[in-house]
């Protein structure tokens, strides 16, 4: 019998290879964005992951139709960057609504179906940001250490009823995530020209980064597995600046990511 997946933030870039990834697998994917878009190779419901009320809606659309749902895949997410003493307290908020509680929402809507079902598979999209912080990126940075500290706490909750739940942690890709991320260079004067030059450092490496189509497949391979761990990170040099992380000094590696981003 087909899987029954889930995939918000499906209409471009990783998600949509996601999307596409798990349909070429077999699965009937449902794909979740805000935009209306015509001719989707998927089954496309328009909702915002913001709105806890219009999720809760749109799944139960999805269990009407299938019965069941067996696999989430959180990939719905922007990014925002600038000094943290300028950004606005309301984009930072909203760069953790997004990409936090929009996944908290997706995830607590499909958590008693297949809890009943003894069944489920919860795929979080996190980013190397989260264990490797990024100056000028604070608040994305958090945001997805939030998504990591979520997924371990969650996993153990879940796992006796059938449920498993990770996070994949990309690092640089190329796509449109780089062109919508929102930038503030307020502070650029004040701080030596120094935001503006970490922007186009990271944004430099993103549009020579690992193609949509690859970290997709990737990540729909994990989807689809038997067994997962809680945090995956993908490529080995963004799996060994994780490794790093944990065995280095604190003040070294900061010291370290400071030294090319800050």
């Amino acid at each position: 019998m087909a899987k029954t997946a889930i995939v918000t933030g499906g209409s471009s870039g990783i998600g949509l290879n996601v999307a596409k990834s798990l349909k070429e697998a077999g699965c009937k994917v449902y794909e979740f964005s805000r935009r209306e878009v015509a001719d989707s190779p998927f089954e496309h419901i328009s909702v915002d992951v913001t709105d806890e009320s219009a999720v809760q809606t749109a799944v139960g659309q999805v269990l009407d139709a299938e019965g069941k749902i067996d696999i989430l895949v959180n990939c719905a997410g922007f990014g925002i960057s600038g000094a943290v003493e300028f950004t606005s307290l309301e984009d930072a908020k909203r760069q953790l609504d997004v990409n936090f509680f929009g996944m908290v929402n997706c995830s607590k809507a499909v958590m008693s179906s297949m809890r009943k079902a003894k069944n489920g598979r919860i795929v979080n999209i996190s980013s190397v940001a989260g264990p490797v912080p990024i100056p000028f990126q604070a608040f994305y940075s958090a945001s997805k250490a939030a998504i990591n500290s979520y997924t371990c706490a969650a996993g153990n909750e879940l796992a006796p009823y059938g449920i498993s739940i990770c996070a994949i942690q990309p690092g640089d890709i190329s796509s449109g995530f780089t062109d919508a991320r929102k930038k503030t260079l307020e502070g650029d004067e004040e701080y030596g020209g120094r935001i503006s030059k970490s922007v186009a450092v990271m944004e430099k490496d993103e549009r020579n980064g690992m193609k949509p189509e690859v970290a997709g497949a990737y990540i729909a391979k994990i989807a689809l597995k038997k067994k997962v761990k809680p945090l995956y990170a993908i490529g080995f040099v963004y799996k060994l600046f994780c490794v790093l992380m944990k065995v280095l000094p604190i003040g070294l590696s900061n010291k370290i990511i400071g030294m090319i981003y800050g």
